[in-house]
């Protein structure tokens, strides 16, 4: 099974609100937390989760640090495997912060993306020596990425190396 839902934000732990911003309702959670349990509890499912990058115009980024306040938590971090925007997906499923923030700003809008590498190192998701590009590229480093399948059990993703990721 595969469920695709629709949020309002992501934060950058991979935390998603659906139903408003901030205090304004825009909606009821309705059934997306349903189909998103059903999804993961299948075999071989897949829990995505589909937003435009900015609203407002593009006056603001959906990817944001943390929920506006008074936003709810719809889908915990744990529960959201994909992440998708207008710039890609991004694999949140058995990540770190760390990794989950990496991937949740590489699909953001770009115009974002070096507020959300400061905001990021402010909370302490990154480390300070960690280098912003200023292109539009993918900022998570897919290639030091490795995949392990288990004989008893699912594929877990890791990262290979802790050396300085200054290269990017």
């Amino acid at each position: 099974m595969v469920s695709i839902n629709s949020g309002l934000e992501v934060d950058l732990t991979g935390q998603v609100c659906s139903d408003s911003l901030g205090y304004e309702i825009y909606s009821g959670v309705g059934g997306a937390i349903d189909f998103l349990r059903g999804a993961r509890g299948s075999q071989r499912g897949k829990a995505i989760m589909v937003l435009s990058s900015t609203r407002m115009n593009g006056a603001k980024s959906r990817i944001v640090p943390a929920l506006t306040e008074g936003a709810g938590v719809v889908m915990t971090r744990g529960a959201v495997q994909y992440v998708v925007t207008e710039y890609g997906v991004a694999n949140l499923h058995g990540k770190s912060i760390r990794e989950r923030a990496l991937a949740l700003i590489s699909i953001a809008h770009p115009d974002f993306r070096d507020q959300l590498m400061e905001t990021a190192q402010e909370l302490h998701y990154l480390d300070r020596d960690i280098r912003r590009s200023a292109t539009a590229r993918a900022i998570y480093p897919h290639d030091w990425e490795q995949s392990k399948v288990f004989r008893r059990g699912p594929a877990f993703s890791f990262v290979r190396s802790r050396r300085p990721m200054n290269a990017l």
